[in-house]
């Protein structure tokens, strides 16, 4: 393996979030900090606790959710689409560099960055509500994995763009609603029986409910289930990738 190809890929993207510090990571803590405010202050004064944990920390693993798949997703996308947008991907794919070389680069990147945002999304958390993670090392793994697997995603959405409204299609007006309809401000125990199996479905789910079950022991679903579905998506995706390179699929064109 060329490490050393993998190495340059990885600095390069790593210190484009250096150069955007400010959309990078202030933007998401100063987001999240404000759901905070509107819904684990203004609203949690009105629902105490949901399965005996108080609102505002019932809410804490949904918004770190939110903010790990979009930037992980927009991360992964930008970063491939922008030498596809400037050409600059002809180099790439001339150099003696291979398919896992390339998404070690830009995958690895991306998921360091929204590992590095999730982790300062948690941290502001703590400043408004008491956390405590029962199972740490869980939690180390579904945030790990969760990342990885959406960086893969949105690496495979860079390649599948055309432009940049198909570049924002998906993090920008897909992932939102799947995060905000699959219990991240409520458990679908509450919900009519109906919108219950319609909820199970939605496969952003099983991903919150998994990652709350670190932090409190509570679960929408059963937390087996929820890694079971981590792991099939990546490999889908991994397959997905594979087939995109050995075919040149918007990548030669």
């Amino acid at each position: 393996m060329n490490l050393e190809a993998v190495k340059s890929i990885y600095f390069f993207e790593m210190a484009r979030t250096r150069r955007t510090l400010l959309q990078s990571v202030v933007s998401p803590v100063i987001s999240t900090s404000l759901y905070f405010i509107v819904f684990g202050a203004a609203i949690g004064t009105r629902i105490e606790q949901i399965d005996g944990v108080s609102y505002g920390a019932f809410i804490t693993p949904g918004l770190i959710m939110l903010t790990l798949l979009t930037q992980c997703i927009g991360n992964g996308s930008f970063g491939i689409y922008f030498p596809k947008f400037t050409g600059t991907i002809y180099e790439i794919l001339s150099s003696p560099v291979s398919m896992t070389e390339i998404v070690l680069g830009y995958v690895g990147a991306a998921a360091t960055k929204g590992v590095m945002i999730g982790t300062i999304i948690l941290g502001t958390a703590a400043l408004f509500v008491d956390l405590h993670i029962a199972h740490p090392l869980v939690m180390i793994l579904f945030f790990v994995l969760t990342a990885i697997t959406f960086s893969l995603f949105g690496f495979i959405i860079g390649i599948w763009a055309k432009d940049f409204e198909q570049l924002n299609l998906i993090p920008m007006l897909v992932i939102p609603p799947l995060v905000f309809l699959g219990g991240s401000f409520y458990s679908i125990d509450m919900l009519p029986p109906f919108w219950q199996a319609v909820s199970h479905f939605n496969p952003v789910l099983y991903l919150i409910s998994g990652f709350r079950w670190s932090f409190f022991e509570i679960a929408d679903v059963n937390p087996a289930v929820s890694f079971s579905i981590i792991v099939v998506f990546l490999a889908v995706l991994m397959g997905l990738l594979t087939w995109i390179f050995r075919t040149g699929y918007r990548l030669r064109n």
